[in-house]
């Protein structure tokens, strides 16, 4: 029954006390064309992208923005032509300006995503912009997306703005862990705290980040940061500490358009960074594992444990902390547009999280590192394995 009391009252905790990160209103903030619209280079890492770039590329081709704006598409060591269809979408479906670079394999210490986003920049500092557009490859953006992120940095005075996109949830298993997904991604990283003057809370979602290039040049980045994993949140991390501004939101017409059809490819995702966020800390995962535990899977267990005859008070409190658990969820799956009777599940998806978690644990210690695209990394700064 203690336990019980323990996980109510975080859930307690949780619901007042963390910034309301179960709260979906955070979208851009309030905006303003400039006098003078700034130029903007938009940078796209792609690496065997060829599935979901014509999907995504002509919304950047097509960016409705009254100032200059020129794409950069870093093919890197892309195996599947995803260089030549990009020049083929450019030629079919005109719009802005389009260069294809390659940087060549990632030296020791870069990861191969950082690595083309420093050539990516580094073509881009020819034309002296002042806001750089970090997207990925499968991120597809409206008509209007590039004006409302510049209009909103330039009336919020911000460094960074960044917009989470909507991930796709199709699929069974996209249903049940993509909207689970932002929603811990807000728990750790509470929107509202990213973006008060003076938090230390930082994070970025890597999918959407306009950046001004003097910010990016005094906070060093990509160099700076150049064997992150999760280079987002690393990136936040690093315009902070020379005292940039922030925004984070979730955002409304920015989407990816990566399927994730299977639970695999999902636990994909999730696994090869999340022992990364943990600084590869054992006792990071421990408490990790107990605080998932404690939090998502106590209220269950309390419930059916009370209704065995462990206790009324026991399953009561239970089902509070549960009822809590799944009212916090609500909003998040109202904005991704699903069934409200997918939020008393979330224990099941945390569970499902937790050994996520500690799989990525394991295919550390085992030496494979966080992997993707055909990339492994074993530790900061390990040469990466194209193995």
């Amino acid at each position: 029954m203690w336990i019980t009391v323990v996980s109510l009252a975080a859930w307690c905790w949780l619901l007042l006390c963390q910034g309301f990160f179960w709260r979906t209103d955070v979208r851009l903030p309030p905006r303003r064309e400039p006098d003078a619209w700034p130029s903007v280079c938009v940078v796209v890492p792609a690496r065997d992208e060829a599935a979901v770039l014509p999907a995504s590329l002509p919304s950047l081709l097509a960016q409705d923005y009254p100032g200059r704006a020129e794409v950069f598409l870093v093919d890197d060591g892309s195996s599947d032509g995803t260089g030549e269809l990009a020049r083929e979408l450019s030629r079919r479906h005109g719009g802005l300006p389009l260069t294809v670079g390659s940087p060549g394999e990632p030296p020791a210490g870069w990861t191969g995503k950082l690595w083309a986003v420093r050539h990516g920049i580094g073509l881009a500092r020819a034309r002296d912009p002042g806001f750089l557009l970090l997207t990925d490859a499968d991120i597809a953006h409206a008509p209007d997306s590039l004006r409302e992120l510049v209009a909103a940095a330039d009336a919020g005075g911000f460094d960074v703005v960044s917009q989470m996109a909507r991930l796709r949830v199709e699929s069974l298993w996209e249903r049940l862990v993509v909207p689970a997904f932002v929603y811990f991604f807000a728990q750790l990283y509470p929107f509202r705290r990213i973006g008060r003057r003076g938090s230390r809370a930082a994070a970025a979602a890597g999918g959407c980040v306009l950046l001004r290039a003097g910010t990016a040049e005094r906070a060093r980045i990509p160099d700076a940061i150049r064997h992150a994993v999760i280079d987002d949140v690393a990136l936040a991390r690093a315009v902070k500490a020379v005292g940039g501004h922030v925004w984070l939101g979730l955002a409304e017409r920015v989407d990816s358009v990566r399927p994730y059809p299977r639970l695999h490819d999902l636990w994909r995702m999730v696994s090869r960074s999340a022992y990364a966020q943990l600084r590869h800390n054992p006792l990071l995962l421990l408490g990790t594992v107990a605080g998932l535990a404690l939090v998502y899977l106590v209220p269950p267990a309390a419930l059916v444990a009370g209704a065995a005859g462990a206790g009324t008070a026991t399953a009561v409190l239970g089902a509070l902390a549960w009822a809590v658990m799944a009212g916090t969820y609500l909003p998040m799956l109202r904005y991704y547009g699903q069934p409200l009777w997918l939020a008393p599940l979330l224990p099941f998806t945390a569970f499902l999280y937790l050994l996520m978690t500690v799989d990525s644990a394991v295919q550390h210690y085992r030496g494979r590192g966080a992997a993707w695209k055909g990339r492994t990394y074993a530790r900061p700064g390990a040469v990466p394995d194209e193995s």
